[in-house]
């Protein structure tokens, strides 16, 4: 009988709940098959007497209650239990999801983690239960069986002529419901997918008026599904319906060589009783369909765990940042290859504790990159990225949480309030922070005209591209880490508000180191100095002043117009030599 996958066997389903399920499911099995025993013997004395056999009434009723409560009990605990491995199991998934790079996590679209988290990890939970009680279950027909034959072995020998065929109808059903339940799982997780990516881009199928298409799209593999789904119920249903015409005839042919062993002398009426009931509870072996149907279900959808449950955790040594560093953050030749791509090629620079650095270059220069090995989003593949010295693969991911902020393009604001949002992170800041960081990301204003200020919910918040960023931006604030990573944070901010921000950044001069992806020239013109990409290595380092003598570096900022904006030092071009500090 097929116990559990590899997933079950990395979360302890609660080993206390488990036995007391196994040891009620037991004490049923065995009150059961007591009770035809007694109920005979009842019969028996009876007859023999002559007179009402109270004390063995009493112990049938006793037996009777004792089944009766055992069952509810395995019903109560199972609930409990199953309930209690779906919850440890959801919570194991999300945090290998959370501890392991983003990039290992990203390679499993939204809607299929959607699946594998919610149906497939309530189905993978219920398999220890569905075992444990298929285990003790299969005491009641067995047993029964041994009694037949304790009783007469020829009622024993007349149950086992049908015994092969019973083995592999349930072989049969285990083994075509398992491939069945795999495919319905996979279709699933497509439809998810599908969907979860057409309400990512909402407005851009509503613009493009493909909301027909991508109906079909989505609805496509209904049919798939549909198929494996009857597919699924006719396996379970012919072996049903095999089982309904075989156990039948096990009892009658039961049965009838008791009844002729009766006639001969070589059972009571007190026996006849007890092979009647036992050959009922022997040919229940049928119940075991539905069981070994749900763990066939569950193992197929624990194995689609098993990759989320094997991905890897971020490696560290432990070692810890200097106190109150100033942020210094160092990068030395770092390369990065994705699916056989080089990205980044010996990238190296250094930012001085309390400056700031631009991040500029053309499209696919990796600048994105370089700000997610800054703060170990991502590891490099090659190279080595200092924090005041402490090299980042090296340090304790939770406390590098504390000292390294970002913010993003699109940030994703998790929590219940619009202030939930904002304090966001390892550890809660202060309402007054909370405050604080709303008023430098030029946020206060708008959040003070919600309904409950910075405690309106989420969902009742209607944001804007702007004020979405904004948001993300506070939340980077409220952190006061040494390291503020701003990955194209202001993109969709106009120029007033970005220059109240950029004045909110330059206050921070001196406490916190702050790297910057940049695409206007206000940005870079403001950084101390600014660190230039193109294809994945750096090109120059140095002040935004000197570099502009360059046309190549102003190209970066080029307008629609093809007119390059105005700086305040247009000098004529110089070789790159000795621009590097």
């Amino acid at each position: 009988m097929p116990t559990s996958s590899p997933t079950t066997g990395r979360v302890p389903p609660g080993s206390l709940g488990l036995a007391l399920l196994v040891s009620c499911a037991t004490g049923g099995a065995l009150a059961a098959l007591a009770l035809p025993a007694a109920l005979g013997d009842t019969l028996d004395r009876a007859v023999t007497d002559g007179r009402v056999p109270w004390s063995a009434l009493a112990l049938c009723a006793a037996l009777t209650a004792a089944e009766a409560g055992f069952d509810a009990l395995v019903a109560l605990l199972g609930g409990t239990n199953t309930a209690v491995r779906a919850a440890r199991l959801r919570t194991a998934l999300l945090a290998r999801l959370l501890r392991t790079e983003p990039r290992h996590a990203e390679a499993h679209p939204p809607g299929d983690l959607t699946t594998r988290l919610t149906a497939n990890a309530a189905e993978a939970a219920t398999v220890p239960v569905s075992v444990a009680t298929a285990v003790s279950g299969a005491l009641v027909p067995v047993g029964a069986a041994v009694a037949l034959f304790l009783i007469d072995p020829w009622t024993g020998l007349a149950l086992l002529v049908g015994f092969p065929a019973f083995v592999v109808l349930l072989h049969l059903l285990v083994r075509r419901t398992s491939a069945a339940a795999a495919d319905y799982q996979q279709e699933q997780a497509l439809i998810a997918t599908r969907l979860t990516e057409t309400l990512d881009g909402a407005a851009t199928v509503r613009a493009a008026g493909t909301a027909r298409r991508e109906h079909a799209r989505i609805t496509e593999p209904l049919g798939r599904l549909a198929e494996h789904g009857r597919r699924t119920w006719d396996v379970h249903g012919r072996a049903t319906a095999g089982a309904a015409v075989l156990l039948p005839m096990l009892t009658v042919l039961v049965l009838a060589v008791a009844g002729l062993r009766l006639s001969a002398g070589a059972l009571s009426v007190g026996d006849l009783l007890a092979v009647s009931r036992y050959a009922v509870l022997a040919v229940g072996l049928g119940v075991l369909t539905g069981a070994l149907s749900s763990i066939a279900r569950g193992r197929s959808a624990a194995r689609r765990l098993d990759p989320l449950l094997a991905l890897p955790a971020v490696p560290h040594r432990s070692l810890t940042l200097p106190p109150d560093g100033p942020g210094a953050l160092e990068l030395r030749g770092v390369d990065v290859v994705r699916e056989g791509r080089r990205l980044l090629t010996d990238v190296s620079f250094t930012v001085p504790g309390g400056t700031s650095a631009a991040v500029v270059g053309r499209s696919g220069a990796g600048k994105s990159l370089v700000a997610a090995v800054a703060g170990r989003l991502t590891d490099p593949d090659a190279g080595t990225v200092l924090l005041d010295g402490a090299p980042l693969d090296g340090v304790d991911p939770v406390a590098l949480r504390h000292a390294v902020a970002y913010a993003f393009a699109r940030p994703a604001l998790l929590g219940i309030t619009v202030e939930d949002a904002v304090a966001v992170g390892p550890s809660r800041p202060t309402a007054d922070a909370v405050q604080g960081a709303l008023r430098d990301a030029s946020a206060d204003g708008y959040v003070a005209l919600l309904p409950l200020g910075a405690l309106t919910p989420l969902a009742d918040a209607p944001l804007s591209g702007g004020e979405y960023q904004r948001l993300g931006l506070a939340r980077a604030f409220a952190r006061g880490g040494r390291l503020l990573v701003l990955d194209d944070a202001t993109s969709s901010l106009d120029t007033v508000t970005e220059d109240r921000i950029q004045r909110a950044l330059s206050r921070r001069a001196g406490t916190c180191t702050r790297l910057v992806v940049a695409h206007r020239v206000s940005t870079a013109a403001a950084a101390d100095r600014v660190v230039w990409l193109a294809d994945g290595t750096v090109r120059a380092v140095g002040h935004h002043r000197d570099l502009w003598r360059h046309a190549a570096y102003r190209e970066l900022f080029q307008s629609t117009d093809g007119k390059a904006p105005v700086s305040d030092e247009a000098a004529p071009a110089a070789p790159l030599d000795g621009v590097r500090p």
